[in-house]
């Protein structure tokens, strides 16, 4: 298994966050799973299947493996499938073989992140085959908080791209900025000013096409526009930058918005709302 390492994203820290919240750590009489200690032997041995019960695109399963490592750094894991890999009903994803109470003490932390993060990317996958090849599907910032890097890393296992990732890499003018600033082409003009080199500027209208463009936007995101007015806009942008639908797009509307002509479509709903994965977790003694 190769080493997992999303920038700016801490896995031991949040290994260490998950299974202490789930142990009570700190909490009276917490710190241990009363349940194992009391039950399994500590010397016992448990081989492991983790499988899918749905057809998904896999994402998560070296957060997992992180899990058991780190309650039992000699176990013995096989991941059986690369992620973002579309798999059917039944398929084995990974193997354990270890101590008995490390597995089942992990076993719901590493189970409930491969079952969020396969949700996100089998969701994404469902919208990116609905395209049928057009535009680029993007994520945004509505993410579950301090997991938005592990949820924008499920959308790209599930084949879409990531929008900007926090406040800090982008500038995404909206309505309240330009109601502040005076206008659309003053909002920008001051991001612009400021330095900053990839500014999203947010249209209702049309009719702010222009001024956009005229502070130097260099991202239209057309928010809630309908198919005609999207291919309006296409039109009179005529490719200076790239545009962008969002806003109430469904499954069952996002082909007839990519047919549009825009560069990208961004669905809130990949991690604000993709329902969890069905994955299974059967262990027997050894």
């Amino acid at each position: 298994m190769t080493q997992f390492d999303l920038p700016g994203f801490d896995l031991p820290a949040f290994i260490r966050a998950t299974l202490d919240e789930d142990l009570g750590l700190g909490l009276p009489g917490g710190g241990h799973d009363v349940t194992s200690e009391s039950v399994i032997p500590a010397d016992a041995m448990f081989t492991g299947v983790m499988d899918s019960r749905d057809a998904i695109t896999v994402a998560g399963l070296p957060v997992a493996a992180a899990f058991f490592r780190a309650l039992d750094p000699d176990m013995r894991i096989e991941v059986l499938v690369e992620e973002g890999a579309r798999v059917p009903a039944g398929t084995d994803l990974m193997r354990l073989s270890g101590k008995a109470r490390a597995m089942l003490t992990a076993e719901r932390s590493a189970l409930n992140t491969v079952q969020h993060l396969s949700g996100i990317a089998t969701l994404t996958r469902q919208y990116v085959d609905a395209m049928q090849g057009n535009a680029t599907l993007l994520d945004t910032r509505k993410t579950i908080p301090g997991l938005r890097h592990l949820e924008k890393y499920a959308v790209r296992m599930g084949g879409g791209q990531n929008h900007r990732m926090g406040l800090w890499d982008a500038a995404m003018i909206k309505d309240n900025h330009v109601a502040v600033a005076g206008g659309v082409t003053e909002a920008v003009r001051r991001a612009k000013d400021a330095g900053i080199k990839w500014i999203i500027c947010e249209v209702d209208r049309v009719d702010q096409i222009e001024a956009a463009l005229a502070g130097g936007t260099s991202h239209l995101l057309c928010d809630n526009m309908n198919p005609a007015q999207l291919r309006e806009a296409v039109a009179l942008v005529a490719g200076r930058v790239p545009i962008e639908a969002s806003g109430g797009v469904r499954l069952d509307t996002i082909a007839e918005i990519a047919a549009t002509g825009v560069t990208y479509v961004s669905v809130g709903r990949l991690t604000q709302s993709a329902p969890a994965a069905d994955i299974g977790l059967d262990f027997s003694p050894l």
